[in-house]
């Protein structure tokens, strides 16, 4: 099942990518292609030539603007996908806590003598 889905993520990922990519494909190709501005004296006859490739235009924008968000939000959907299908494939790794270990008191006739008799001897310092 996690094969499914890892496939699926990265097919999301690649399509939101290939939208977006085409999205600003056509943004480039509409903005390079040459429309000129017209101009008159009468203010109303420009108006009037103006309005419908500017209703065309408005349209084209919203029309870029709607893919690109769709483009980035299934790019965004794509990542989360693949990287939490990363994290939970990822083995946790716990850290293991170090031992303490008692260090051993070597057995020398003065400890023996310690055990049996449950005193220390003060050590004399050789003068």
């Amino acid at each position: 099942m996690g094969d499914k889905t890892l496939i699926s993520g990265y097919a999301t990922l690649f399509i939101g990518v290939a939208l977006l990519a085409f999205t600003f494909a056509s943004a480039y190709l509409f903005l390079s292609s040459g429309t000129p501005i017209a101009g008159s004296q009468d203010l109303v006859t420009v108006f009037g030539e103006a309005l419908a490739p500017l209703i065309v235009t408005c349209i084209r924008i919203m029309y870029l603007g709607v893919m690109g968000w769709i483009g980035s939000v299934l790019t965004i959907r794509g990542v989360q996908l693949v990287t939490q299908l990363k994290r939970e494939a990822k083995p946790e790794v716990k850290p293991i806590a170090p031992t303490t270990f008692e260090t051993p008191i070597p057995k020398t006739t003065g400890t023996m003598k310690t055990e049996k008799t449950g005193k220390i001897d003060k050590v004399k310092a050789a003068k």
